[in-house]
């Protein structure tokens, strides 16, 4: 939430200075500013370049409801056992148990979808990998694209393990192995090491990047679940040291929540 109401109050500080003075209008970073002004990057597109840095723009940080009446008994006792901060179950953060508050990793398909407008990706191509890095906690992934399998049993890891194929335009990543630790997305909906998740990316233009999300994990769901197609605004092209370091740091968390959250929450320690 902090990140939000920063990221907000910047755009539109941008936007009233491009508006006012004569000044260039700035780029375009997230719907809600084109029509006041702001211009869309422009660029020659190569639709199988995905480099540079990212914005959702469009898209919730979420599986949606339908996900949760999916729910397998195992997966709906576990679904009851996360107390998100976010979502039609938020409590108060210091009631809760969001890994989040304790700066856990956020694994990989929760860094896919973080707050709106206020946390971004970067995309790096080397010729036999593919680097994500998340700007949330200053984290990473590999993308393995030199035609490897999946491993057959992995040890689970955060990011669990990643190999990439191009499908015409579209950039397809299947991963495997991912830490039960984590959850699926804001709201709680939990992941299990047995599950497989795909992402389909695609470039329709020199400045958006479209992201489908699907979780395969019979664990935890009946059927297949991956809410809406998630947007992306293109921020800094062929990004280089541009990303902020948000690193999630324990001693700040922790005083952080002292001062501010567990008050907020009727908590006094």
């Amino acid at each position: 939430m902090r990140g939000v109401i920063a990221a907000a109050l910047v755009a539109c500080s941008a936007v009233a200075l491009a508006q006012g003075g004569g000044q260039t209008p700035i780029p375009c970073v997230n719907d809600w500013e084109r029509p006041d002004g702001c211009v869309p990057r422009k660029g020659t597109l190569n639709a199988r370049d995905l480099s540079g840095l990212w914005m959702r723009v469009k898209g919730a940080n979420n599986l949606g409801q339908a996900t949760t009446a999916l729910l397998t008994p195992a997966g709906k006792k576990r679904f009851d056992a996360n107390k998100p901060s976010f979502g039609p179950r938020a409590i108060p953060p210091v009631l809760g148990n969001d890994p989040l508050g304790k700066c856990d990793p956020l694994g990989l398909t929760r860094n896919l979808m973080t707050e709106i407008a206020a946390r971004s990706f970067e995309f790096t191509h080397l010729p036999d990998r593919v680097f994500q890095f998340f700007e949330y906690g200053h984290q990473y992934r590999t993308i393995w694209i030199d035609g490897r399998p999946l491993p057959k049993n992995p040890q689970p890891r955060w990011m669990g393990y990643s190999v990439g194929r191009w499908e015409g335009d579209t950039f397809v990543v299947d991963t495997v192995g991912l830490d039960d630790r984590v959850w699926a997305d804001m709201w709680g909906h939990p992941i299990s090491t047995g599950a497989r998740v795909q992402e389909r990316y695609r470039r329709p233009a020199f400045d958006t990047l479209e992201l489908q999300l699907t979780i395969t994990d019979p664990e935890n769901y009946t059927k297949p679940v991956g809410g809406d197609t998630k947007v992306h605004r293109l921020q800094v092209e062929k990004a280089i040291d541009e990303r902020l370091e948000t690193f999630c740091v324990p001693s700040e968390e922790e005083a952080f929540n002292k001062a501010i959250r567990d008050p907020a929450g009727g908590v006094v320690k």
